[in-house]
């Protein structure tokens, strides 16, 4: 009798960062369920190193898109960088036609129905997944071992001040008067040291906070991102815009103050126990229908939502938190 093949995975998910990330507790849903299971992930260039350590994987194949090709050419060249064997499984968080250009046993390819639900709820209800499936990113024990090296005993209260949209940034002066205050001698973090995060290009929206305090520990524009998840899993605090690095954060384990206005924290907010949201005094719909409203425009839409505001939420989080077995 010939040896069984192990089961196999094609899990394709986001261009997008934080959809990425909320995709992965239904990965290591499959993974934690089909033991000896061989992954290949189909995914963006930005999220691509966050599955590095992933029990199983076997190797990970950026989808790139280029404008300057037709249209569907990043499905060609995908299909074309895959192994023809026939697969036990394949995802398809992005809903399109490739799951059947394949060979598989099984295919998932759910659609959007436009739920007043959370991403995550909604992935569990189109799984059959009981919890509703909490991000979940795998740490290799040496790489977790270098981050740490990088850190000292202080706690850290890390900073999310930038996003993908300028109408999502909350002012960086903002944060560094918040940073300010959470960090002083009356604060709930005295004397932690400060750490920034963000895409290289966005240092410099972040440099009001950079530059406000002493000694940061400075993580704008670092090249592996599950580095950087690695550093977050040691974080005290994490207060930050709606973004792929909130969700980071969260899937750390970290309590995660998440900054909304111009968008939706019913279906975007931090996932977990150890979360919460403050938002802007307009509700997303005013803001959306205020006179003048341009979605192009890359001016804060988060203008209402005050100092006091974001350090208030953020003391109620922590003491909340610290009610929690983790």
């Amino acid at each position: 009798m010939g040896t069984l093949k192990p089961p196999s995975l094609l899990f394709i998910t986001s261009n997008r960062l934080g959809d990425a990330v909320l995709s992965s507790g239904v990965l290591s849903h499959f993974v934690e369920s089909q033991p000896g299971l061989r992954v290949t992930i189909a995914c963006g260039g930005l999220p691509a190193p966050l599955f590095a350590d992933l029990p199983g994987l076997e190797r990970v194949v950026p989808i790139v898109k280029d404008k300057k090709r037709r249209r569907l050419s990043h499905w060609v060249d995908l299909w074309h960088a895959l192994p023809r064997h026939r697969w036990t499984s394949v995802v398809d968080l992005r809903s399109s036609f490739f799951a059947w250009t394949v060979r598989a046993e099984r295919r998932y390819a759910p659609r959007f129905d436009k739920r007043h639900e959370h991403r995550i709820e909604e992935l569990g209800r189109q799984f059959g997944i009981t919890p509703p499936p909490a991000p979940k990113l795998f740490v290799a024990k040496d790489r977790q071992a270098r981050m740490d090296r990088l850190i000292d005993s202080r706690p850290i209260l890390a900073v999310g001040p930038t996003a993908n949209w300028g109408g999502k940034q909350w002012p960086a002066e903002r944060f560094a008067e918040t940073v300010r205050r959470l960090t002083s001698p009356r604060g709930i973090l005295p004397g932690a040291r400060v750490a920034v995060f963000g895409a290289a290009h966005e240092r410099e929206a972040a440099l009001a906070v950079l530059s406000a305090v002493e000694d940061p520990l400075d993580l704008i524009g670092s090249a592996d991102l599950l580095n950087v998840f690695a550093v977050l899993r040691r974080c005290s605090l994490f207060v930050g815009n709606d973004s792929g690095l909130m969700h980071m954060a969260a899937a750390a384990d970290i309590p995660t103050l998440g900054l909304f206005g111009p968008s939706a924290e019913w279906r975007y907010r931090p996932w977990g126990e150890r979360t919460a949201v403050v938002r802007t005094k307009e509700t997303l719909e005013e803001i959306h229908a205020a006179p003048g409203y341009d979605y192009r425009s890359h001016r804060s839409l988060m203008l209402s939502l005050t100092v006091d505001d974001v350090v208030e939420a953020a003391e109620a989080l922590w003491h909340r938190s610290g009610t929690l077995v983790r």
